[in-house]
């Protein structure tokens, strides 16, 4: 009989109740700073901001000859090696660019493929997979076959 007295009471849990918030202080008034020195951090970002350039009410508009541009692009380089009939492989491309395999070969499918929708090759050659832009679409290789 004790032991169903006690399944039918809940059995409290010991917890610590939360404290009362402390009252504010009277100095409300005053700023929060945030940081060690706001003051510093402040000169720090007017420091680093550019000097003011002039509008461009006051400016002519550039011509295409006076307009600033890449000499050659990353992406224009691969472009370029791509379009030669022989192609180029991963390990070519790593080399103009600098950048890693993984790399190139989410360029070769996120942009030349996706974004441009160029028709990209791949062949297996003797040096390796080679990769090339073929300038005929696919349609018309079709057509040109039969």
């Amino acid at each position: 009989m004790v032991a169903a007295e006690d399944a039918a009471k809940p059995k409290e849990i010991p917890m610590s109740k939360a404290k009362s918030k402390r009252e504010t202080s009277s100095h409300s008034h005053s700023k929060k700073t945030i940081g060690r020195n706001s003051k510093t951090q402040t000169a720090r970002k007017a420091a680093k901001l550019k000097p003011p350039t002039q509008s461009a009410v006051g400016r002519r508009p550039r011509t295409s000859s006076q307009q600033p541009g890449r000499v050659e692009s990353k992406q224009a380089r691969i472009i370029s090696m791509l379009r030669t009939p022989g192609g180029a492989t991963i390990e070519a491309m790593v080399h103009a660019t600098g950048w890693q395999q993984h790399s190139v070969r989410g360029f070769l499918a996120g942009v030349v493929r996706k974004r441009l929708g160029l028709n990209l090759i791949s062949d297996a050659g003797d040096s390796g997979r080679v990769y090339r832009i073929d300038d005929h679409p696919v349609d018309a290789q079709a057509n040109q076959a039969a």
